[in-house]
C-alpha cells in the first residue's frame, strides 16, 4: 500500500485513478479495502476541488421524473394549472412560480435547489 497524500495535479489524480480501479474490489477489511476507502475520499477531494458539475436544467429534470413515474403533462395540472400553461412551463415559455415550486416538490419529489436554479 502506498502512502497516499492530498492530490495536487492532475498527474498524481490520474495514478490514484487508475489505483482505485485496480482495487475497487477489494475484500472489506482488508489493507487493500482500506486503502481503496482514501482513494476515494482523495478522488472526490480532487474532482470536487477542480471539476465543476453544472446544476441539472429544472425543466429538464421534471421530465425526467414525469417518465420515471409513469405521469403524463396532465398530471401536473393540480400543481401547474391549464394543460396550456403546463405545457408553456415545460417548453421554457413561463417560468415556475413558487408555489409550483412547493407542489412539484411535495409532487415529484424533486428538490426546491433544483426546481429553484436558473430562476429569475
Amino acid at each position: 500500500m502506498s502512502t497516499w497524500k492530498i492530490l495536487k495535479t492532475e498527474t498524481e489524480y490520474n495514478i490514484a485513478l487508475e489505483r482505485t480501479i485496480e482495487i475497487f474490489h477489494a475484500n472489506e477489511g482488508t489493507p487493500e479495502s482500506d486503502e481503496l476507502d482514501i482513494l476515494l475520499l482523495l478522488v472526490k477531494d480532487y474532482e470536487d476541488r477542480h471539476y465543476q458539475i453544472p446544476a441539472p436544467d429544472p425543466i429538464e429534470v421534471i421530465k425526467l421524473k414525469l417518465e420515471e413515474k409513469g405521469l403524463k403533462q396532465k398530471d401536473l395540472e393540480h400543481i401547474i394549472g391549464s394543460k396550456s400553461y403546463v405545457s408553456q412551463i415545460l417548453s421554457g415559455k413561463k417560468e415556475l412560480t413558487l408555489k409550483m415550486v412547493r407542489g412539484l416538490h411535495q409532487y415529484l419529489g424533486i428538490s426546491a435547489d433544483i426546481l429553484l436554479a436558473n430562476s429569475k
